[in-house]
């Protein structure tokens, strides 16, 4: 299908005037020009149910959904509804809104794991937050990241693990250590190289697949005979994996933890939460402790996020989201594995991860990840009317839309059969993507 430039003249347009305005064109670096092909939308403006409209007019079904945190759907009226509600009485102000109670009554029925919630706008200060009072109750400075996770925050302790590490002092850098996920030896081994010095270990509870039998039950013993933390960072997995979180599903208490994402369809609400005992340190009633600055932001408690946050968790609770997750996942998997067997690209193509939260990987003919197949496929699925950066399935993605999205990648995986045999630079418009963790620019986008 010959799709011509001016399909995207206004996303374009827009692209010229961000980059100038900008650092990198937008916000988020996920959403950046550097991570699609060239012939992709550039700009969204609008979106409803499991379908987005970019600026030229152009309609897509999306996956993804907001980087994962609009899990029921663009526009979902229940969730739409108590916003407007709270709107009109005003979203921020001088004392504690009543909200804010009723929104932690909510969570912690949702996540009945936890004692204690505090809320922020993102994800970054929550897990950030976690680390502080893990620091600030075991008296120590090294924390210990799971290595094969590719996120956790925009702050120092982080970033400073990645390729993208300019302008982070070496002492900062040197404060967090890594770990493989489900080797328990090495975290072990962690414990011995450092020993009394590790305050916490975080992680995501689960990626791509289920943990080994007894990793989190074994790395939450270990982690507490040395006098450490465990924290899970389910800002994926909370609310998609389990209504409960992953931690309910894999029965494991961590200390803290931290949702986000799904837990209010698109608005900016993130959670920490943990036990009381922990949770505590950043309030006003403990006295043998000194106390943390825990999480004091101007816009943290939003009345109108707040709202849309209550009325998610109460979606989870009366309907079956999850299960949707599951199933339409299921259906994506096989549909598309299906198209990959049927044009012989098995060895090159792979659909991975638990049915509810599906990525594809894009390998070249020596079987080496490759961001221009990668790209590839995503321009030929744009095409098609699929914006897919990842497969991952919101209450909103209907049969008819699985469908759809199954029908684009068949025709997608005809033209990257092509470029197997012919070359990749014979079909691809343009320059490749990029990973957004490098140290240098290598192109000018």
């Amino acid at each position: 299908m010959n799709v011509p430039f001016d399909i995207y003249r206004e996303s374009n347009q827009l692209r010229r005037r961000a980059r100038s305005l900008i650092p990198g064109g937008c916000h988020t670096y996920a959403k950046g020009d550097d991570q699609y092909p060239v012939l992709s939308p550039g700009f969204i403006e609008r979106g409803l149910g499991c379908h987005v409209w970019d600026v030229d007019g152009n309609e897509y079904v999306e996956y993804g959904m907001g980087n994962r945190a609009v899990s029921l759907g663009h526009a979902y009226e229940p969730v739409l509804a108590a916003v407007r509600e709270t709107l009109v009485s005003g979203s921020n102000f001088t004392r504690p809104a009543r909200i804010e109670v009723d929104c932690a009554e909510a969570f912690l029925a949702s996540v009945p794991t936890a004692e204690m919630v505090k809320f922020c706008s993102d994800g970054s200060d929550a897990t950030s937050g976690a680390l502080k009072l893990a620091r600030a109750y075991t008296d120590r400075d090294l924390v210990a990241r799971c290595a094969d996770h590719p996120f956790f925050s925009t702050d120092d302790w982080f970033i400073g693990t990645t390729a993208m590490d300019a302008g982070i002092p070496e002492q900062v850098k040197a404060l967090t250590l890594q770990f493989p996920y489900g080797d328990i030896a090495a975290a072990a081994e962690l414990f011995d190289r450092y020993p009394n010095r590790i305050a916490a270990f975080i992680l995501e509870p689960a990626r791509t697949d289920d943990p080994p039998a007894g990793y989190l039950q074994a790395l939450q013993q270990l982690c507490h005979e040395n006098g450490a933390l465990l924290i899970f960072d389910e800002t994926i997995t909370g609310f998609r994996w389990h209504a409960n979180g992953a931690q309910a599903l894999y029965g494991v208490v961590p200390d803290l933890s931290i949702f986000g994402k799904a837990m209010s369809n698109g608005f900016s609400v993130s959670a920490l939460a943990g036990k009381r005992e922990y949770m505590r340190l950043g309030g006003l009633e403990h006295t043998d402790k000194p106390r943390v600055f825990l999480l004091s932001t101007t816009h943290g408690a939003e009345t109108h996020a707040l709202a849309a946050a209550i009325a998610t968790m109460r979606t989870y609770q009366t309907e079956p989201v999850v299960e949707h997750f599951a199933r339409q996942g299921r259906r994506l998997r096989k549909g598309i594995g299906e198209a990959i067997e049927r044009h012989g690209l098995t060895p090159f193509v792979k659909v991975v991860g638990r049915d509810c939260c599906l990525f594809y990987s894009a390998l070249d003919p020596e079987g080496r990840p490759s961001q221009a197949f990668r790209s590839l496929l995503l321009q030929e699925t744009i095409k098609r009317g699929v914006l897919a950066p990842s497969l991952v399935v919101s209450y909103a993605h209907g049969d008819e839309d699985i469908d759809r999205t199954i029908d684009a990648f068949d025709g997608a995986l005809s033209v990257y059969a092509k470029a197997i045999s012919d070359g990749v630079e014979n079909f691809l418009v343009g320059r490749p993507s990029d990973v957004v963790f490098r140290r240098f620019n290598t192109i000018r986008y």
